[in-house]
């Protein structure tokens, strides 16, 4: 993998990532719970970044803000990878560099609807069941938290809403 560029979205990245997004989740990925958060605010160009594979977009990352109760934090996703360039590796090498990124910016916490097996690895656990609720319908083993401050998973509780 050292033949890869992350670097932060640009502007003119949206069209590709758009259509990334749309070819590997599908028009239902606009139902999703998680989606309905990032229609509440917009991304964060700050914590956003592509895999450029031989001036290719390959992956894509983007976190939301959001609040939980009084505590702002990063809603990570969509994470996408191109399909036929699943399996190498992108799709953590940008969680991992978006969380650095984030823990330097001094966000206290990221939030994701995702798989505990992949995520885990990179430093997400599952919430306490019932303290934090997506706005719509969001399997709540698959809610799951980055501390980037330790300790601050306990104090989340309430819905999550996109902070413009």
């Amino acid at each position: 993998m050292s033949d890869i560029l992350i670097r932060p979205e640009a502007p003119d990245d949206d069209p590709a990532i758009s259509s990334l997004v749309s070819n590997a989740f599908g028009p239902g990925a606009y139902a999703r719970a998680a989606f309905r958060v990032r229609e509440q605010a917009p991304h964060d160009p700050d914590l956003s970044f592509i895999i450029d594979l031989d001036g290719e977009l390959a992956a894509s990352v983007r976190l939301t803000p959001i609040v939980i109760g009084s505590h702002e934090g990063r809603l990570l996703g969509p994470l996408v990878v191109d399909p036929p360039l699943k399996s190498r590796g992108y799709g953590k090498a940008l969680v991992r560099h978006a969380l650095a990124e984030a823990r330097a910016l001094g966000i206290r916490y990221v939030l994701l609807v995702g798989d505990p097996p992949y995520y885990g690895p990179l430093g997400f656990s599952p919430l306490p069941q019932g303290r934090v609720k997506m706005p719509g319908p969001c399997d709540p083993r698959r809610l799951l938290v980055a501390e980037l401050e330790e300790g601050v998973a306990a104090s989340l509780e309430g819905m999550v809403v996109g902070r413009p």
